[in-house]
């Protein structure tokens, strides 16, 4: 092999790592896929806005919400959101906000204490680099 062909499969091998290493797997849904799995009850959803953001966007369809900033930290969070899936930290949660950064934090959150089915609507409500966004897929909303 030549010189040029190897840097090209080095090139080659090592993108294919990178994207391996950095690519989101199965800890993120598509506002589509997770307003399916919210409509067949194979997921709890849970809107982590704020609620001057659930003012402006509404709350997706068939979400529950919880406001972050009334939780009592992390501990409040988590109480809560095993409270709503009473108690089963097997139970598959998605978690949406505005633009999934909030989301993918409440997520880390929840697998870190024990929650094994943990998914963030990355695109959230709004859009983000990650997709359009639960309001520009026209999927429903509650004011």
């Amino acid at each position: 092999m030549s010189v040029p062909r190897l840097s090209v499969a080095i090139i080659a091998v090592f993108m294919l790592m990178l994207n391996a290493c950095t690519k989101d797997g199965d800890s993120t849904l598509s506002a589509p896929d997770a307003y399916a799995m919210v409509q067949s009850g194979e997921l709890t959803l849970i809107d982590v806005q704020r609620p001057d953001e659930w003012k402006k966007t509404g709350i997706a369809l068939g979400a529950l919400h919880i406001d972050m900033s009334s939780t009592q930290g992390e501990a409040g969070f988590i109480r809560q959101v095993s409270d709503k899936v009473h108690g089963d930290k097997n139970a598959p949660i998605g978690l949406i906000s505005q633009a999934g950064n909030r989301s993918e934090n409440a997520r880390q959150t929840l697998h870190a204490a024990g929650f094994t089915q943990v998914y963030n609507i990355k695109e959230g409500m709004d859009g983000s680099s990650a997709g359009p966004g639960w309001i520009a897929h026209k999927l429903p909303v509650k004011p």
